[in-house]
């Protein structure tokens, strides 16, 4: 312990932001560079110059939430160590999750992952970019279960399962191999009391939430013969602190960065965003819809009055004309649509049937 003490402690680690890291004291920061040392070289036991429970666990988080790629440590909400009295060391037992072949497996299928990654950006991409593939990518090859392995990047890209947890730490893995600062945040969906976790992304000399988790929606499967697309929700993609609190309940236990700017706004960027109600506009994004051969057509309201009043709009006329148009184009006798509203994100999509 004595000569744990006299080492110096590093300030950073090449490749990770380390967030957590940067909000700890001298004494904590020598204990996370411990713990990290100690779980990378897969030591059952180790000492650590720290020994109150409450800086113990503290740190131990941190290193956790700065660094997703050790997958093979217990995700545990307390840690096990031996405390000695009188003494301000102890020593430490984080507990491994996985066999050599295993970790070796789940290693493997990390390093795939990134390189089908990386095989989607173009040269020169810029930061939105790189998060907008790293988004659509682990939403496109990751179904929301719960299982031994949600919890980590190991469900994510080796079991293709996980929950918020294993989808945060997998954007995070990702975007810092690609040399995007991003932050694992954890929190609440709203009117819930069970915990959530996402994303802050600097992008573009901003930061921004991403929460690919709620960007993977559960629809109804099928709906009248028909299968509904499995769309993906960019609405927490690049978003606002103003958009994000519509869903979430941000934590307060730590200082995050502000996320005020709404410049990468998805819809905004794709012409789907509208501040005003305008009934001749809308008629015309459903026909240009649908002469596309366009799945869906998506309306995101920039208030709760613009969307209700394109809501009551779509009801009594909107919906109904699109129809009629979608079969005099096509010569079909009989035309199939369905649709949601999305209240809480100020968001309508219609859902176009072509057979």
């Amino acid at each position: 312990v004595r000569t744990l003490r006299k080492q110096q402690v590093t300030q950073s680690d090449e490749g990770h932001q380390e967030y957590y890291f940067g909000l700890l004291n001298e004494d904590e920061q020598r204990g996370y560079r411990e713990i990290l040392e100690g779980i990378r070289n897969f030591e059952e036991k180790f000492y650590l110059s720290l020994s109150g429970d409450d800086e113990i666990d503290r740190v131990y988080h941190a290193v956790l939430k700065d660094h997703p790629e050790v997958f093979w440590v217990h995700n545990r909400e307390k840690v096990y160590k031996t405390t000695y009295t009188g003494r301000d060391y102890c020593q430490f037992s984080p507990g491994y999750t996985y066999t050599e072949d295993e970790r070796q497996e789940i290693s493997q299928a990390m390093e795939n992952a990134y390189q089908e990654v990386l095989a989607q950006i173009p040269e020169g991409a810029d930061d939105y970019t790189k998060v907008m593939t790293v988004y659509t990518y682990i939403i496109d090859n990751t179904d929301y279960v719960v299982s031994d392995d949600d919890q980590s990047i190991a469900g994510t890209f080796w079991k293709k399962q996980a929950v918020c947890a294993g989808y945060a730490g997998a954007v995070q893995y990702l975007l810092e191999r690609l040399n995007v600062p991003c932050i694992y945040v954890e929190g609440d969906a709203a009117n819930s009391d069970q915990g959530h976790a996402w994303n802050i992304v600097q992008c573009n000399g901003q930061y921004y939430y991403v929460d690919a988790t709620w960007g993977d929606p559960i629809f109804l499967g099928e709906d009248n013969g028909y299968q509904i697309p499995n769309l993906i929700a960019y609405d927490y993609l690049c978003c606002s602190e103003k958009e994000l609190e519509k869903t979430h309940m941000i934590s307060t236990d730590y200082v995050y960065p502000s996320c005020q700017s709404e410049n990468l706004n998805y819809y905004q960027l794709n012409g789907m965003y509208y501040d005003t109600y305008e009934p001749g506009m809308l008629r015309e994004v459903i026909d240009r819809s649908i002469e596309s051969q366009e799945a869906y057509t998506i309306f995101k309201m920039s208030d709760d009055a613009v969307y209700q009043e394109v809501v009551d709009e779509m009801h009594e006329t909107l919906m109904e004309e699109g129809a009629e148009y979608l079969g005099e184009l096509y010569g079909l006798w009989q035309v199939s649509y369905s649709y949601s509203e999305e209240a809480s994100l100020n968001k309508f999509i219609i859902y176009w049937f072509y057979e």
